[in-house]
């Protein structure tokens, strides 16, 4: 377990911020504590998939 932690790199994450990209670790602590507040999500190809074949215009010709 020693070596394993020993390999391990810091990750540094990046977050875009009023058009371009920054190191959350160099924010301020309001906007550390308002980037750690955001609500993430992981689309579901599922549900993309449903959607693109409702509302995509080959659908529509079909309809």
């Amino acid at each position: 377990m020693q070596q394993i932690i020993r390999a391990r790199t810091k990750c540094e994450v990046w977050t875009r911020v009023m058009g371009y990209h920054r190191p959350v670790s160099h924010f301020n602590i309001g906007k550390k504590s308002e980037h750690y507040s955001r609500k993430h999500y992981e689309e579901c190809l599922t549900a993309n998939a449903a959607f693109v074949a409702e509302y995509s215009p080959a659908a529509a010709a079909v309809c």
